[in-house]
């Protein structure tokens, strides 16, 4: 399937910049911009043609009939998003609970126009002591980079503020939907 998934990012005019690490086996990946849901079949594919074991977050809606088997056969994992559900802890027991292990999710939670990004990837980093890589969707330029890892530190703004500035200025399918 990974040659297929290829074959197809190909045809389709998209190029990936940079890779997953094959030496470090907990991460999160902090994707963006994402502004439609083509973002998701894209990120099928690039998945499958890179050959990550990655598994995603998404709005529990995704996972109740008549699509629920098929999102969890593609290793998603639902977020209750309307109320407080420990997120961000029980997402920190898979990292400490797994020899490997890595997530992708969307740092806006929405694909609607958002100011700032939400906190909870760059917590679940920060709680299991794991790498983020920062990936981005070009549209635009039909571009998917990674970032190489990065640690949080002590202050969460600056971090926030780089990982923000990575983000800037990225085309996403509905450009007007973007950061900032």
């Amino acid at each position: 399937m990974y040659k297929l998934s290829g074959f197809i990012l190909k045809l389709w005019g998209w190029k990936l910049i940079g890779h997953f690490p094959p030496d470090v086996p907990k991460y999160i990946i902090a994707i963006g911009p994402h502004t439609s849901n083509w973002d998701f079949p894209l990120g099928m594919l690039i998945r499958s043609a890179t050959r990550a074991d990655v598994k995603f977050v998404a709005k529990d809606s995704l996972f109740k009939f008549p699509y629920g088997f098929f999102f969890r056969w593609l290793n998603g994992y639902p977020v209750n998003r309307s109320k407080s559900q420990h997120f961000v802890e029980n997402v920190v027991k898979l990292y400490h609970d797994n020899e490997k292990f890595a997530i992708v999710m969307s740092p806006e939670g929405t694909r609607k126009k958002v100011e700032k990004l939400k906190s909870g990837f760059y917590y679940i980093a920060r709680k299991a002591g794991i790498p983020i890589i920062l990936s981005k969707f070009d549209w635009e330029h039909k571009l998917v980079s990674f970032s190489e890892l990065i640690y949080t530190t002590e202050n969460m703004d600056e971090d926030m503020k780089l990982i923000m500035q990575y983000f800037k200025g990225v085309k996403g399918k509905n450009p007007e939907q973007g950061l900032m």
